[in-house]
């Protein structure tokens, strides 16, 4: 049974002033910054937004249903692996993740985020089902609304020591974060609760694994 709240964090609401999040190109992370982006890792203090694995299985249907996969999008074998070997990849490279992970209510999302680390600890998180809508064509005030609300998640600061990885969607092209690749994750350094965020390095699930 998958616990559908905000992994312990009270999010303020309504948000002021607002903001509007600037779209971002995923860009390889250069060798040479490898080294200090793991150390910086092996530290905690940062979010990992990553993208589901491979879903190339059946399609989402008009009025789909999230207790149904058979109605949705879902992982192939491909993507199967990949859940896997991001998982190995994070307890390999010594990346702490502060549990549960925060998952969007997809099957795709939530087998992912199983797969990766374990089904105990998965928390489905009903936000990330916004940044899905973001590929619908919303009218501009509630496409700033999902946008602000990300940027005030992307401020807090995980445990002292730990990562966040939250398992969700791409955003549409000059949207959010922009295009993600499968299993390619953000990594973004909270810097507290009104003082915004940075991102720090956008890399493939190749990228990732090659860390040293």
């Amino acid at each position: 049974m998958y616990n559908q709240t905000n992994w312990g964090y009270q999010y303020p609401q309504p948000f002021a002033p607002y903001y509007t999040l600037q779209p971002h190109q995923f860009q390889a992370t250069s060798q040479q910054n490898y080294s200090s982006l793991l150390n910086s890792l092996q530290g905690g203090g940062y979010i990992l937004y990553a993208r589901h694995a491979t879903a190339n299985v059946g399609r989402d249907q008009p009025g789909l249903s999230f207790q149904d996969c058979y109605t949705q999008r879902n992982l192939s074998d491909t993507g199967r692996r990949q859940s896997i070997a991001y998982g190995e990849a994070l307890r390999r490279l010594r990346i702490p993740v502060s549990y549960p992970v925060g998952a969007s209510p997809f099957c795709r999302t939530i087998e992912t985020t199983t797969l990766a680390f374990g089904e105990e600890n998965v928390q489905v998180e009903p936000f990330w089902i916004e940044i899905y809508n973001l590929s619908a064509n919303l009218p501009p005030a509630e496409q700033n609304r999902i946008l602000n609300y990300l940027h005030a998640i992307f401020e807090f600061q995980p445990p002292a020591g730990f990562n966040q990885v939250i398992i969700a969607h791409s955003f549409p092209p000059g949207v959010g974060l922009g295009q993600i690749p499968d299993m390619g994750t953000v990594i973004v350094r909270p810097r507290g609760q009104g003082n915004s965020y940075e991102i720090v390095a956008k890399l493939s699930l190749d990228e990732l694994m090659n860390l040293r």
